[in-house]
């Protein structure tokens, strides 16, 4: 049986995945108690269901302790297990409570009231999930449609099973940061592209912007040096039972440097291990 695991902070995007897992023929449950995890699944097993998807949040805080004593017991039952966290930063949540007009699931723990509650109720979900998040591949929806989410979702759960995945990512520092990292390269100080009007509209996919940034030795040396500095952790971030690796690289809009690294280091480290790549600015316009 394949178990996908939705978890994330209240806001971050949960049901747009869930959306999305269902229209991969994913059979799913929404907040289901952490305690009712084994026996759901073995009721499953014998209704011979191969695809589950889970959704378990804050909502069910008193039983998160047991999380990670379930999924290891999933795992010796020779299940794949893949868990995903949704995360978005704080003034993010903020706006879309703000535009739903709903209350936070764990509303009245805060000690004060207003917005400041929010924020205070927000950081108190967060330390109550950190665990998880811990254990889990990370998703920064701050920036993303739910379109875009989608499509990340199902990326993920299509690729085969495996012991780790790297997942690069190309974003623009004047957006932001992407939360999910785990390694970041800047690349802002590589020739732009940017600045030749012919290759401005263009990105790191079009090969005008790949033969330009493709003659310039710091290019070069960039990608090698970020190559070797992830081929050489690899083995001891596997050997740490991580399951996923996300390396961001940014430059000042994510269109043209970024792309273009992202694009040559995923299909370098192809052929050893499961690559993933996103383009965050760039999969936002489509």
């Amino acid at each position: 049986m394949e178990i996908v695991l939705i978890t994330g902070m209240s806001g971050s995007g949960k049901s747009v995945a869930l959306h999305a897992l269902e229209d991969a023929h994913f059979y799913c449950v929404d907040n289901l108690p952490p305690a009712l995890l084994i026996p759901f699944v073995n009721l499953e097993l014998e209704q011979k269901e191969e695809r589950l998807a889970i959704a378990i949040d804050v909502r069910s805080a008193a039983s998160l302790p047991l999380m990670p004593e379930q999924l290891d017991i999933l795992r010796a039952m020779g299940m794949t297990v893949k868990s995903i966290f949704l995360d978005a930063t704080t003034d993010t949540l903020l706006r879309r409570y703000s535009e739903t007009r709903r209350r936070h699931p764990l509303s009245g723990k805060a000690k004060l009231e207003g917005e400041r509650a929010l924020i205070e109720t927000i950081e108190y979900e967060r330390d109550l999930l950190s665990e998880l998040r811990e254990q889990a591949h990370v998703i920064d929806t701050s920036l993303f449609r739910s379109a875009q989410l989608q499509s990340y979702v199902k990326s993920m759960v299509s690729a085969p099973a495996a012991k780790l995945t790297l997942v690069f990512e190309s974003f623009g520092f004047k957006r932001g940061i992407p939360m999910d990292a785990d390694f970041v390269f800047d690349v802002r100080m590589l020739p732009n592209p940017h600045y030749e009007s012919e290759l401005r509209p263009l990105t790191g996919q079009d090969i005008q912007v790949q033969d330009y940034l493709g003659k310039f030795a710091e290019v070069a040396q960039m990608k090698q040096q970020i190559h070797d500095f992830i081929a050489h952790w690899l083995v001891a971030l596997e050997r740490d039972h991580r399951s996923y690796i996300t390396v961001a690289i940014g430059c000042t809009g994510g269109q043209h440097r970024s792309v273009y690294l992202v694009e040559q280091l995923s299909q370098a480290f192809a052929n050893q291990w499961l690559t993933l790549k996103r383009h965050r600015e760039l999969d936002a316009m489509r």
